[in-house]
Parts: structure tokens; sequence; C-alpha cells
């Protein structure tokens, strides 16, 4: 068992922000041997990434509390665990992963009044809060949560289906994205996130959009030299 040393809002404001993240999607992981998985690439995550899905406002299920309590035991890196499910249950749901070992949790704009709740229960948990956008959701359905989350992730992809290419919209979205921020007043206090369609060729435009982190799939897990990779990554720099 794996003792962290920092959980929850710590271990969220702890993360570098003078590089790009490294956020691996343990959707991308080899399911069957998890721990083998875990123990090869834990020295360079920043943050696990934990989709989870109710097959309603997104195709199939994904992950279970009880996979995430596993998975906390056998790493001290955060996890950042995706809420993709209905307004009705996400509130409860909030609650289930934090319990299992989340330290961040970030739920979907499109819940409306129930993900905020869900964010204002995070925090009452003792746990961080982030929010989420979909393809096609106006940027500025992320402005009522702002002054309340530390991570806001915009997809790239439509939700829920892995291996689709970048959509044209991704980067202006994030550009977007940070003006509502930095009209909020918080720039400095949110991680800015980009999710589906990370490729070699994808990550420097997000990075020089002002992406802080990306979701990393089999741009990762498929690397045979994962040093390199995430040399790579971590020079990237944002546009000037």
């Amino acid at each position: 068992m794996t003792t962290k040393s920092l959980s929850g809002p710590a271990a969220i404001a702890a993360l570098p922000r003078n590089r790009l993240l490294g956020e691996f999607s343990l959707w991308s992981a080899d399911l069957a041997n998890m721990e083998r998985d875990l123990k090869r690439i834990d020295a360079y995550v920043d943050l696990y990434h934990i989709d989870v899905a109710d097959a309603r406002f997104t195709p199939g299920f994904l992950f279970f509390p009880d996979l995430v309590a596993r998975i906390a035991k056998l790493t001290a890196r955060p996890i950042h665990v995706h809420l993709m499910v209905e307004a009705e249950i996400v509130e409860e749901q909030t609650r289930q992963f934090i319990e299992a070992g989340a330290d961040l949790v970030s739920v979907h704009a499109e819940n409306g009044e129930a993900g905020l709740r869900a964010v204002r229960l995070a925090h009452a948990l003792g746990a961080e809060a982030g929010v989420v956008l979909r393809l096609e959701t106006p940027v500025a359905a992320v402005t009522p949560f702002l002054p309340e989350v530390a991570f806001v992730t915009l997809l790239g992809t439509s939700i829920g289906v892995k291996g689709q290419s970048l959509s044209d919209q991704a980067c202006d979205r994030l550009i977007e994205a940070r003006a509502l921020m930095k009209k909020a007043g918080r720039e400095a206090d949110i991680i800015l996130a980009a999710d589906g369609g990370i490729r070699h060729e994808t990550v420097p435009r997000l990075r020089a959009a002002g992406a802080e982190t990306v979701v990393l799939g089999s741009l990762a897990f498929g690397d045979p030299d994962l040093a390199q990779r995430m040399a790579w990554l971590h020079g990237l720099k944002v546009a000037a």
C-alpha cells in the first residue's frame, strides 16, 4: 500500500505550473494487468485520469468506485475522476468516488445546478473540483463554475468514444476558456486541460493554445520510450 503525503486540494495545488502536465488516462491501460501498468508508468505521471460513464450521458459504462479505491492504494499520484453522468446522479457519484480516494472530481457544466452542488459537495468532503465541457457546448457555460473550480477541461472530440481526431474548434475553445478565466480573475488558480484527440501532432497545438495538461492515452501507453516521450511533452511551450 502506498501512502500519500498530499491529497485533495493540497495535491492538486502542488502540481507543477511551469510545464505541461502529463495526465494519464487509465482507460488506455491494460485493465487485466492494471497493477503492472501502474508500476511501469507511475514515475512519469503527474496525475491519473479516470473516466466514469453511466451509459446515458455518454455511450457505455466506465469504471467504478471499487477500482478507484484499489488504484488509490497503489500510487501516491493525485487521482482525477471525470464524471460523465446524468445530473440526477452526479452528486451521489461525487461522494462515492471521493470516498474511494479521488483527489479531484470534475463534473460536466451540462449538469447545471446539480453540477454546481456536486462541486460544493466535493469541497465539503475534502476534495478538489473541476468542470468539463462537451465539444458541442458553448465555452461560456463554464462561467458559473469558475469561482469554485481548480480545473477546466475541454473535450476536443465527441464524448465517450476513443480514437477520434481532434476537432478544428479545439484550440480556439481553449483560447476562449483562458480569456474567461482571466476575466473571472482566476487564470492563475485554474489548470486548463485538453482531453480527446491527443496525438503527437496535436499536443504542440493544444499547448500553444494554452493547455496546461493533456489527457494522455495511447500516445503514452503505446510509446516504447516513455521517458523520451515525457521529456518532449514537458518541453512544449505556450504561444507567446
